[in-house]
């Protein structure tokens, strides 16, 4: 399981100079600049050059910064991999991925273009296709190490497949569970889709929150005021913490470090119970 912070990743235009500097002093964990849909057509060279000289200054500390590019069948995806030829972003974004082949394909290309350059690979799961196919697309990070993880695309679900999302996105929840363990299947991360309404701020709790019942791994964001809300869905509370403490402190205590199972507050506690335990220290920041 990676124990590394990826609760809330923000969606910031690579035409938007002023939010790219702006994104090295806000509290989310990745930034996806973007140079997909929020670019028109006949900017997509300015984005390209914004966002490679963003990406060069640096500067952004521990949060990931990942670039989205256009997809592979559209005639922006060779001039959009050239942009990792002049800077080195964390990772890259992939959208319309709908096979296993897909990824191999992207995979491949991306790798020509940044040769031993370690950069990882997300992608975009936006398509009737890209769910049933979902866990073979998974599957492929035992041939792509580089592989972190999904990005749900949550609207274009819904653009493509005709299926109107319904109160709490009822109507998608089999495809965000189907999504959810084809990830996990694999020990990868999954970033739930995107809150539209900005100014609902209570809407967006609840879908945060919601995501992270799910299974997860955090959530993808439109606007910076949603960060705060979205790290404290996806981060432990105080109680789960206090409990984690317990399990771990438990299990080293003398004569229970070599126990497949432990009593715990009258609870039987087996070793999987440890290492959850352990993740979710792991993401608090807690040293145990």
């Amino acid at each position: 399981m990676n124990s590394r912070l990826r609760r809330s990743a923000l969606y910031m235009p690579g035409l938007n100079k002023r939010a790219m500097d702006k994104g090295r002093t806000l509290d989310a964990d990745m930034l996806l600049i973007d140079l997909e849909d929020s670019v028109a057509p006949n900017r997509k060279q300015e984005a390209r050059d914004s966002s490679a000289a963003a990406i060069g200054k640096g500067g952004y500390g521990r949060r990931e910064v990942v670039l989205r590019v256009n997809a592979q069948d559209t005639p922006y995806w060779q001039d959009d991999l050239d942009v990792l030829t002049k800077c080195t972003p964390d990772g890259v974004l992939v959208p319309k991925i709908n096979s296993p082949e897909d990824v191999l394909s992207a995979s491949t290309a991306i790798r020509d273009r940044v040769g031993r350059r370690e950069t990882d690979l997300w992608l975009m799961m936006e398509t009737p296709s890209s769910v049933l196919n979902s866990r073979e697309i998974a599957a492929v990070v035992g041939r792509v190490p580089a592989l972190q993880g999904f990005v749900v695309g949550t609207n274009d679900l819904g653009k493509d497949s005709g299926v109107l999302p319904g109160h709490e996105r009822l109507h998608l929840l089999p495809w965000l569970m189907q999504l959810v363990a084809s990830a996990k299947a694999f020990g990868l991360d999954i970033i739930d889709g995107v809150f539209n309404d900005f100014s609902d701020e209570k809407g967006f709790e609840r879908e945060a929150r919601r995501g992270r019942e799910l299974g997860m791994t955090g959530k993808s964001l439109i606007h910076p005021r949603q960060i705060a809300a979205c790290n404290k869905a996806f981060s432990p509370s105080k109680e789960e913490i206090q409990e984690a403490r317990k399990i771990v402190e438990a299990f080293s205590a003398k004569g229970s470090a070599d126990k497949g199972v432990i009593v715990v507050d009258g609870r039987m506690v087996e070793r999987l119970h440890l290492e959850l335990a352990e993740s979710t220290l792991a993401r608090a920041g807690v040293e145990w």
